[in-house]
């Protein structure tokens, strides 16, 4: 009698779960459908000791110090422009600044902050990322926050190496930003 008690109480508990995740997993997408979003490039321009600088050198022995490498635990800062296109001389519409700190001994990987201050057409404001940077592929950055127009916007940005030839080196952004049905103001 005990045991078929058991086993009645372990297929109600079963079927409530059932029941309960079916109507969480169901309104969750339903809400992921109708984020406003917006979706843009730009590109960031770094130059060696001009708009990027090695703050603290790293470790000596592992990777040297080249377009694309540093040692590990090097702090590296920048405040870069950000253009429309990859033609350095394209419309300024932003800065980028931060910090990253190598993470890897073959000094290929970073752990990067940045904030994006962007004014475009219809936009103005700041965009905050950080996440793990590789130097030679494209790396995903979680988007941590932002100001005036991008206030409460998730979603993340996408970096990509351009070129990496010479004292200047550029990156495409990828912005891929999501306001939460609360940050949207009502018409």
């Amino acid at each position: 009698m005990a045991s078929s008690l058991h086993n009645y109480a372990i297929v109600i508990i079963s079927l409530l779960a059932i029941i309960q995740f079916k109507s969480t997993s169901g309104s969750s997408h339903h809400h992921h459908k109708h984020l406003k979003s917006l979706h843009f490039s730009l590109y960031q321009h770094e130059t060696i000791n001009k708009t990027g600088y090695i703050i603290v050198n790293g470790i000596k022995g592992g990777a040297g110090i080249t377009q694309t490498t540093t040692p590990f635990g090097t702090l590296f800062v920048f405040q870069d422009s950000l253009t429309l296109t990859s033609n350095r001389s394209s419309k300024h519409v932003g800065i980028s600044e931060g910090t990253s700190i190598t993470s890897s001994f073959d000094g290929l990987q970073s752990i990067s902050i940045a904030k994006f201050s962007v004014r475009l057409k219809n936009y103005k404001g700041s965009i905050s990322v950080v996440g793990g940077t590789n130097n030679i592929k494209a790396s995903d950055h979680p988007i941590v926050g932002g100001t005036e127009d991008f206030m409460f916007v998730q979603g993340y940005v996408t970096s990509s190496p351009v070129d990496l030839k010479g004292i200047t080196v550029v990156y495409k952004i990828e912005f891929h930003i999501y306001w939460p049905p609360y940050a949207i103001p009502s018409s």
